[in-house]
């Protein structure tokens, strides 16, 4: 019998509680701490859809309901929902095993870039025991649990020495905010960064930018009738088009070619057209991009990587025009796309007949080459 199929899943969640992060933070910087808290959920909760939702449900005879939060997974049933891995480490590793996954980069679902830069004091160090925490939860098996460290970009010294920070602890992954306009900061175009992007480049760790609630679509969140605003979560992952523009376009790769972004849950019918279409702007329509010496999708296939979960035509679109070094599966667990508990089963129908080398590269060689993982 052979052996089964290596599967290394470029996306998963953990959950940290903010009572593990303060144990790692000094007492004096709890308050400052707290209320950068309540300061960030006070501006979440001005997206709230309640009028919208409200009228729709009016208009359509429907009783009065509570407007779900939107961050929320509960009450959504999934074979994944409530599992104890989400929390709890050695949970974690149990349902790796039972899924038949060998190894899982993870992202928090606290977002520690959007409030740690509120803090009015101890902002440094909160972000050290934020990575601190994180790097507590993989400590249960480092190899096979590969954490992504939050590096916050309001204060680029302080980027600087967290990115080696986390390069000496033997970390491998490292997470940045997908759009710094939310943060009041220029786009990653700007020279501000350069010395960010040159420190990662040297300690070879890849930049992994997750998409998540958009605070620059506001408006839309508000406006959404859907419970639990699936037309604003529908646009999230399209909006990665304006990052993604801004490193390739913004001339970001061609200043530092060796730099490695992930663009996390993005899907990728969409960016194949983009990338179409990136390239057309120059070739046949006569946009000017002097930040570059290459055409738009020679940066693409260099410098960038996206991640999937179940999806249709995925091998197609990397046939045709993202590349099969370009794209990672992912088994999103525990969310309510999640493959867990039937990633082989899922996988196996998703690429069946394949060929076997491409197969490899997507469901776990990608990810080992781009995270190091063999090394």
């Amino acid at each position: 019998m052979s052996a089964p199929e290596r599967l290394i899943s470029s996306d998963d969640h953990v959950d940290l509680a903010h009572n593990a992060i303060k144990a790692n933070l000094s007492t004096k910087f709890h308050p400052a701490y707290d209320a950068a808290l309540g300061e960030f959920g006070a501006a979440m909760a001005t997206v709230m859809s309640a009028e919208a939702n409200g009228l729709w449900r009016k208009q359509r005879g429907l009783p009065p309901g509570e407007v779900a939060d939107m961050t929320s997974l509960a009450g959504r049933a999934h074979a994944a929902a409530g599992r104890a891995g989400h929390t709890d480490p050695q949970a974690r590793l149990e349902d790796l095993d039972a899924d038949g996954v060998e190894a899982s980069v993870m992202y928090c679902e606290v977002s520690a870039f959007r409030y740690l830069y509120l803090l009015k004091e101890g902002n440094r160090e909160a972000t050290r025991a934020f990575n601190q925490t994180m790097s507590d939860f993989s400590e249960v098996d480092p190899n096979r649990m590969i954490v992504s460290y939050q590096i916050p970009i309001h204060d680029i010294e302080g980027a600087v020495q967290e990115v080696r920070w986390v390069a000496a602890a033997g970390g491998k992954s490292l997470q940045l905010p997908v759009f710094p306009a939310e943060l009041g900061l220029p786009d990653y175009w700007d020279e501000r960064y350069d010395p960010l992007w040159q420190v990662i480049q040297e300690v070879d760790l890849p930049v992994c930018l997750h998409i998540g609630l958009n605070t620059g679509l506001e408006s839309l969140a508000r406006r959404d009738p859907t419970p639990q605003k699936a037309i604003f979560v529908g646009s999230v992952a399209l909006t990665t088009a304006e990052p993604l523009g801004m490193f390739i376009m913004g001339g970001v790769f061609e200043r530092f070619p060796e730099l490695r972004v992930v663009f996390v849950e993005p899907g990728l019918g969409w960016v194949s057209w983009w990338l179409y279409i990136a390239d057309d702007l120059r070739l046949r329509q006569g946009y000017e991009f002097p930040a570059l010496s290459e055409l738009p999708s020679h940066y693409f296939h260099k410098n960038v990587y996206l991640t999937f979960v179940d999806e249709p035509d995925v091998y197609r679109h990397a046939k045709e025009r993202l590349g099969i070094d370009n794209i990672m599966w992912s088994s999103d667990y525990p969310h309510p796309v999640s493959s867990w508990p039937r990633s082989h089963s899922i996988v196996g129908e998703m690429f069946d007949g394949i060929p076997g080398d491409d197969r490899r590269k997507i469901v776990s060689g990608n990810a080992t080459r781009v995270w190091n993982l063999d090394g």
